[in-house]
């Protein structure tokens, strides 16, 4: 079950905390350091349909279902290679890191919406110290998902002389770059 926090407190970890702290207990069945991040079936809902509808960025651990990333209303889409996440000063990579984006199914076709999620999961090396408690107990193929609603371009417009440059904001492949190396999803790609 999901708890909140004190007034005050954000949960705001880093890609590292959250696949050694969160994903490795999880899948290993330790104990969590906080049961701030609840397990649902996440690709079964559509994103404005996850619990926490008032936060920015959502939490969830879900079972990895392979490639069917499909729901109700739409499907997840890759956008983007896969991303390593490294341990601190080791470099060494423990887990990767997938970028996508929804898209909402529509007559003859998808439409792209706003909503992205960052899903992690866990790379099991021989290295990663593992406990004989945590390891006693079988458990399903865990990932940890990071929902969040990309930020529109903004209507403000910045007038530089005679012209007038459109001011946008970050979008959801910040960190994942898209398949042509520029950061977004080609409309031809979109629906392959």
């Amino acid at each position: 079950m999901e708890k909140s926090l004190p007034p005050g407190f954000r949960f705001h970890p880093t890609d590292e905390e959250l696949v050694i702290q969160y994903l490795k207990r999880k899948v290993l069945g330790c104990p969590l350091p906080s049961s701030v991040i609840p397990d649902i079936s996440l690709f079964r809902l559509s994103p404005w349909d996850l619990p926490g509808c008032g936060e920015k960025e959502r939490y969830f651990f879900t079972e990895r279902e392979g490639k069917n990333r499909a729901g109700r209303t739409g499907f997840w889409k890759a956008a983007g290679s896969d991303r390593p996440v490294q341990a601190g000063r080791s470099g060494l990579v423990v887990g990767l890191k997938r970028a996508l984006v929804f898209y909402r199914r529509r007559a003859g076709g998808a439409a792209k919406t706003d909503w992205c999620m960052h899903e992690y999961r866990l790379l099991l090396l021989p290295s990663l110290s593992l406990s004989k408690a945590c390891v006693e107990r079988e458990s399903p193929d865990w990932v940890l998902c990071r929902v969040f609603r990309k930020r529109k371009p903004s209507k403000n417009r910045c007038l530089l002389g005679r012209r007038s440059v459109q001011e946008s904001e970050p979008s959801c492949l910040t960190e994942a770059e898209g398949e042509d190396g520029t950061g977004e999803v080609s409309s031809s790609s979109a629906l392959s």
